[in-house]
């Protein structure tokens, strides 16, 4: 007789609070155990159960049989000159993803991906080239935090540390919604991450139901990739404006600060693109747009990638896009461009997707039309 065959492990690595207690609970140990597990694996870094040493000696052996913390394995680090980290990592099923770290003067910010490629096809960014495959899993969006907490431990020029998160990488984040959901809620779990409220951002390019669903789950910053202050412009950069358009998009922001402290604000990103949409009159038609939500406005120089048509605007345009902005009373900001050199700026992330949208083509056909 063949041997048979091993029992899958249940991956608790991108398992809440909640779901660990259930797990627990099922295997008839006590809930406290999911508060004991959840030091050892994120605020130790720990992945080897047989080294939890305040479980019992019989609960560990089971552990080690049943269960396993998991995240995906560090393929390529790449180091910028400006002190940024980019790391390419595989996942089980053999996509491959990217996770950056941009350490500043008084924080350390951790961009995560939550897909493999995206699902959405805006015509500047790179990780949309590469087409789409599918969600991350909560354990593999989580692993992204918990690997690059422990690689950082071991990087010796400079004591750097984690203090914000920003689903600002690969993918469409309210796409993937309960995965999301679930490893944001780690992140914000003093068992856990202990971030802030305030340090965990997600950016979404405007899937409004789900906006509206995450404004009563969870209390985080929110930031909306605008790139553009009308509907026929933004109809071809944002492509996802089709079936939410702006003026379904800007109320449903409203809502989601209104459900928050007074203090909140939206973030709005927009990337300046030479001769497409950094004019003065598009400058003014967006001081129109958002004077009446709370908000920041983060200016993005396009940051290019192999094969594309856009440029960057010039660094006077911004300027004279942002002083408009700033003087009819808009917060904006021209956002540094980082680890460029690497590949690990904004909109420049694309990992190794085995690519099942065939994109490609009709990404090059959208960005003719825009010539």
């Amino acid at each position: 007789m063949g041997e048979s065959p091993e029992l899958e492990r249940t991956n608790l690595l991108g398992l809440s609070g909640s779901e660990l207690k259930e797990f627990f609970l099922a295997n008839a140990e006590p809930a406290f155990r999911a508060s004991q597990l959840m030091k050892w694996v994120h605020q130790r870094g720990l992945a080897d159960f047989s080294k939890m040493t305040d479980l019992s000696r019989s609960l560990r052996e089971r552990l080690s049989a049943m269960a396993e913390i998991k995240a995906p394995e560090i393929v390529l680090e790449q180091a910028s000159a400006d002190g940024t980290l980019k790391w390419l990592l595989r996942l089980d099923d053999g996509n491959c993803i990217e996770t950056v770290f941009i350490p500043e003067e008084n924080r350390g910010t951790l961009c995560v991906s939550s897909q493999v490629g995206c699902a959405l096809d805006c015509t500047f960014c790179s990780t949309a080239r590469q087409g789409f495959n599918r969600n991350l899993s909560s354990a593999e969006i989580v692993g992204q935090l918990w690997l690059a907490r422990s690689r950082l431990k071991d990087v010796k020029d400079s004591v750097r540390s984690i203090s914000n998160v920003v689903f600002m990488g690969m993918g469409e984040p309210l796409l993937n919604y309960d995965a999301v959901v679930s490893a944001m809620s780690l992140m914000l779990d003093d068992l856990a991450y202990g971030l802030g409220k305030r340090r965990v951002t997600l950016s979404t390019s405007g899937v409004i139901p789900a906006m509206d669903r995450l404004k009563d789950a969870l209390d985080v910053s929110l930031a909306v990739s605008l790139h553009a202050p009308n509907n026929p412009l933004r109809d071809r950069l944002v492509p996802l404006n089709k079936k939410y358009p702006l003026e379904q998009l800007l109320p449903a922001c409203k809502r989601f600060v209104s459900s928050k402290s007074r203090k909140n604000s939206v973030t709005f990103e927009y990337v300046m693109i030479k001769d497409v949409n950094d004019h003065p009159e598009h400058a003014r038609e967006l001081v129109r747009l958002l004077r009446d939500i709370p908000s920041k406005i983060n200016l993005i120089p396009f940051n290019p990638f192999p094969q594309t048509r856009f440029q960057r605007s010039d660094p006077g345009s911004i300027d004279r896009f942002r002083e408009i902005l700033i003087a009819s009373g808009l917060h904006t900001i021209t956002r540094k461009t980082r680890g460029e050199d690497i590949d690990a700026a904004c909109g420049q992330l694309a990992g190794k997707v085995i690519d099942r949208s065939r994109r490609k083509e009709r990404f090059d056909r959208l960005g003719e039309r825009l010539r």
